[in-house]
């Protein structure tokens, strides 16, 4: 009996001790990286105006060409324009073109056409993802005067799992402003 005691009290010992959790190392805590929704505020020239998030800033750098920063994201979004003088064809090559040389760095390019007939708004929208220079291009045209071309860069080395949330809240924004763009005529 005295040794039946003891056995049962050295399993009741080994089960409890046996049914700890042993420590489990947490993984390593990754940065969340969330941008506020700005308000929209409106870009006017004299070929166009669109709306943008008043978050960023915009600055005319020529007379055909503009920066949309962002500084809390050290990121830009370029823009030029060009009037169309019969090279509408060349013009949307050079773009789709300069689009694909990203290829090289680029896991994948997806091509998102635009089409707007009431504001009369053509275009297409890359998404370059992976370790490229830009994540973001874009075209949009009238078809008959107007031609805009846009890029998405990053004041910083190209990472593409890093600037992810930034690259996704700038497509978005470049979205908004397709999607808001009116010419002039």
């Amino acid at each position: 009996m005295k040794n039946s005691v003891l056995i049962g009290l050295i399993v009741s010992l080994l089960f409890v001790a046996g049914c700890q959790d042993d420590p489990i190392p947490k993984p390593k805590a990754k940065m969340r990286l969330e941008y506020p929704q700005g308000k929209l505020a409106e870009l006017e020239t004299e070929n166009f105006s669109f709306k943008y998030n008043e978050l960023a800033i915009a600055e005319l750098n020529d007379d055909k060409a503009f920066t949309i920063s962002y500084p809390e994201m050290k990121g830009a979004i370029f823009l030029s324009y060009m009037k169309i003088d019969g090279n509408l064809e060349k013009l949307i090559h050079d773009s789709k073109r300069l689009s694909y040389e990203h290829a090289a760095k680029a896991d994948n390019i997806v091509e998102q056409p635009y089409v707007n007939p009431n504001k009369r708004v053509y275009g297409a929208l890359f998404e370059v993802q992976g370790n490229a220079a830009s994540q973001s291009q874009f075209f949009v045209t009238d078809s008959t005067s107007h031609f805009l071309t846009g890029s998405v860069y990053f004041y910083t080395k190209p990472n593409y799992d890093s600037i992810l949330p930034a690259a996704a809240y700038l497509q978005n924004d470049i979205r908004g402003i397709i999607e808001t763009l009116e010419w002039k005529h």
